[in-house]
């Protein structure tokens, strides 16, 4: 029998978790949907699904097993805790809150309820994301020391809510909560300080630029760019290891490995190099023989793992693959980015 599922806020995310399950996981059945605009009510009756006409219709329901919150941000803490009061097991979008005091709060009333909590965190399975792990996992590269993780556009809207500071707009909860969670989930050791500028562009309320660099214990510098007033784009990612580079141009993965090859060790570096800009030694080109390019390791992007992962834990042969303590994490780092900007420096932590 089908474990029964409902949805708090049919909106377009919700729909591309209502699409998924309905092609991959018989396992799992959308029972109904509970939104607050009429064209979403009518849209899920299009779809043949049902419309509780109040969340306590779905908090009252025996049969729903899970439930998943996909408003806006704002209100993602009260639907949750009430869910979880309810006895259902919860899926929260992302971000998971505005801040990890409210997260906090929505990870007690789990304990307190003996239900599981889990936070939608799609992008740990991008392809570009997994080929930068398998650079390293694979032994292609080594010792990375600095990596930077770009996201950029021009096109200078903020989508419905997505503009507005009350309900937890801007673009370091819509992306930058994406490419944090990639970070950590890439590098476990201790982070140690952050530090974090923020533009209002064209956005009145919110963030719609952000850059925040972020070093850990290990010596890594890891820096996170979205940008939606870039009409020039950078690479998706840019990884420096002290053994070769590789870049990554966009989420097709495209790019290139370039490492030291046997003849690196050839004595080239007294050679002075003219160029437009004058001789130099430290900047000249290195010899092509003293390195070796190669393609990047191929990786499929699986998001369907996310939810057969959701259906192993309530068959209870799993725990939930997106922890609490990782998602805290995460909100704990967001919190300091938006102190950095605000205070205008640098700030040392230890997460």
């Amino acid at each position: 029998m089908a474990h029964k599922m409902a949805i708090i806020g049919f909106g377009g995310m919700a729909g591309y978790h209502q699409k998924n399950i309905g092609e991959h996981f018989p396992e799992l059945e959308i029972a109904g949907i509970y939104d607050i605009r009429p064209e979403a009510v009518q849209k899920a009756r299009d779809l043949g699904i049902k419309a509780f006409d109040s969340p306590e219709r779905i908090y009252a329901d025996k049969d729903i097993e899970l439930v998943l919150v996909a408003t806006p941000n704002d209100v993602h803490k009260p639907y949750a805790i009430a869910c979880l009061e309810a006895g259902k097991n919860v899926i929260s979008e992302k971000p998971v809150t505005l801040n990890s005091a409210e997260l906090e709060e929505i990870i007690a009333a789990s304990k307190k309820a003996g239900k599981f909590f889990t936070v939608h965190q799609n992008r740990r399975w991008d392809a570009d994301f997994l080929s930068v792990k398998r650079i390293f996992a694979d032994g292609i590269l080594h010792d990375p020391y600095m990596i930077e993780s770009r996201v950029q556009g021009s096109r200078q809207a903020l989508h419905g809510w997505r503009g507005w500071k009350q309900n937890g707009g801007g673009m370091v909860l819509d992306w930058g909560v994406h490419l944090i969670d990639q970070m950590l989930n890439f590098c476990p050791q201790k982070l140690v300080s952050v530090n974090a500028v923020l533009h209002q562009v064209f956005a009145p309320e919110v963030d719609d630029n952000f850059t925040a660099s972020f070093r850990f214990e290990n010596g890594l510098h890891y820096l996170v760019n979205i940008a939606m007033n870039s009409f020039i784009v950078q690479p998706r990612w840019h990884i420096s290891a002290a053994d070769g580079t590789a870049l990554i141009e966009d989420w097709d993965c495209k790019g290139k490995i370039v490492k030291l090859s046997d003849a690196a060790t050839l004595d080239w570096a007294e050679d002075i190099v003219y160029t437009a800009a004058g001789p130099t030694r430290s900047m000249a080109p290195r010899p092509k023989n003293t390195t070796v390019e190669l393609p990047l390791p191929r990786a499929e992007q699986t998001w369907l793992e996310y939810y057969r992962n959701i259906v192993a834990v309530l068959d209870n042969k799993a725990q939930p693959i997106v922890t609490t303590d990782q998602a805290l994490r995460v909100m704990k780092v967001i919190d300091l980015v938006f102190q950095s900007d605000k205070e205008k420096h640098g700030i040392a932590c230890s997460l």
